[in-house]
């Protein structure tokens, strides 16, 4: 795999047009690991005429049967899981997700996603008919949308990446993929990748870029409809430019997502640890969907402190590359600063510290931050309200179950939620109840084949399952009369 990734752009690496770089440091340990050409408006202009041609042209990919461009989508599959391995080692060192998360995830989602999404093209009825209502037939015919640009975050780089390209590739669009810059070496293996799986040429470009050039891409006349994870604030810049071009545009955004612990809930460790592991802090609390803020019943608050606060120091922190490892570094020094200014101001606020709140004193190279909880959080203050992305946990008390939702739905963001309890059904009853895209009871993971996505300040639009592909997808009504 190229150490020092280039544009990737009509099926070849570009030549550079200058000699300005995009430098990644580990996060493990703070030092320089590799470097990547960072793309100029040229080469984006490049990458969008290649896919454009490849969209457009006779034959082109846009006009494959699906059942041909199924087949190279699982051929992309397996020769990213051939990469897998080196894949998910420079993930770990890039933004610190410990690697025994990033086999599961970053090694294996990709693949997955692929091979689901040529299934459900091959599936798919291209045209319809139904009867018109005033008499003869009405035709309704699925195309592709065009030229995507598709900007993807560094939490989970290869999975958020292929949560795009993957659906866009399978309904037929072309795509212009541009990686965050603190997790640029990684994408080396996809344009390999495709090369390997016989993609066209154009077909799938990638523009390692600062955000001076994102927004140059966004806003690019070759572009059909833009599709981005990230932060909310970059989002709204997005949907700012994409808005007066009326140009279609999906977001998946920020979250301050609540977990419901309902009176009857299993606080055990044992039972239920694994479950809080995946829903409040995993990938060391850079995922845009977890639970962080944990609303407890003022009956059972002190034993949810406790059980929380046991659970923080419970947590293996050190070297990401350590399969041993539950929590690695952050992403950056200036992404645990900020992690850390948020606790301290929520102390100052008036919180109580049960658990974590600094630096690991055994851990002096890399971004380390503790598992941090804590306690007595009024929902109005901004600890409780921002969006912290780290392995920050705060617990807030309520009085029943009506107050609860309330405080739950007393938020900007709606992406995702939990809620814990021994009773099925008012689980389920609970979970109805919360203005959030998705919901988990007893634990959170998201599926495949159902719709991900936010309300509020988490974004517009939905990934993953059917609603997935047809985002990336236009119907045309046709009327014989």
């Amino acid at each position: 795999m190229t150490t020092n990734p280039s544009p990737f752009i009509d099926g070849a690496w570009a030549r550079p047009e200058s000699a300005a770089t995009i430098d990644v440091r580990s996060a493990r340990t703070g030092q320089p690991i590799g470097s990547a050409v960072s793309a100029s408006r040229a080469d984006v202009d490049a990458a969008v005429a290649a896919a454009r041609r490849a969209f457009d042209q006779p034959g082109g990919w846009a006009h494959w049967p699906a059942a041909d461009r199924a087949a190279a989508l699982d051929r992309l599959a397996d020769a990213l899981g051939k990469r897998a391995e080196q894949t998910v080692r420079l993930v770990s060192e890039q933004n610190g997700m410990p690697i025994s998360v990033a086999r599961q995830i970053e090694g294996q989602f990709p693949g997955a996603l692929l091979s689901y999404y040529a299934g459900l093209v091959r599936s798919q009825e291209t045209e319809t008919s139904r009867p018109g209502m005033f008499g003869g037939t009405t035709r309704v015919h699925r195309e592709p949308a065009g030229v995507i640009a598709a900007i993807s975050p560094w939490n989970f780089p290869q999975t958020l990446a292929a949560q795009k390209y993957a659906p866009a590739l399978a309904a037929g669009c072309t795509v212009v993929l541009k990686p965050a810059p603190e997790t640029v070496l990684d994408t080396a293996a996809v344009g390999e990748a495709a090369l390997e799986a016989g993609l066209p040429p154009g077909v799938l470009n990638i523009v390692p870029a600062e955000a001076e050039v994102s927004s140059y891409l966004v806003g690019h006349p070759g572009v059909d409809a833009v599709t981005f994870t990230g932060s909310t604030a970059i989002g709204k810049r997005i949907a700012a430019i994409c808005g007066p071009l009326v140009r279609p545009v999906t977001l998946e955004l920020g979250g301050r997502s609540a977990a419901v612990i309902l009176d009857d809930a299993d606080l055990d460790l044992g039972r239920a640890g694994e479950a809080l592991f995946g829903s409040m802090i995993i990938n060391n609390g850079q995922t845009c969907f977890l639970s962080t803020r944990i609303l407890a019943p003022r009956s059972r608050y002190a034993e949810v402190v406790d059980t929380l606060a046991a659970f923080a120091r419970s947590l293996t922190v050190g070297d990401p590359l350590d399969p041993e490892t539950q929590i690695g570094p952050l992403v950056t020094q200036r992404r645990r600063d900020e992690v850390a200014a948020a606790v301290e101001k929520g102390v100052a606020d008036g919180a109580r510290l049960v658990a974590g709140g600094g630096y690991p004193a055994d851990l002096t190279e890399g971004w380390y931050f503790q598992p941090t909880v804590l306690a007595d959080v009024d929902n109005s203050w901004a600890i409780a309200r921002d969006d912290i992305f780290g392995p920050v946990l705060t617990v807030t008390a309520y009085d029943d179950e009506d107050q609860a939702v309330a405080l739950a739905n007393d938020s900007d963001y709606g992406l995702a939620g939990t809620v814990w309890t021994a009773d099925a059904d008012r689980g389920l009853a609970v979970a109805r109840r919360l203005r959030t895209g998705s919901v988990g009871v007893n634990g959170y993971l998201p599926d495949l084949g159902a719709p991900f996505g936010g309300v509020k300040h988490s974004g517009i639009g939905r990934e993953l399952g059917p609603d997935g592909l047809a985002a990336y997808q236009r119907t045309k009504s046709i009327y014989q009369l």
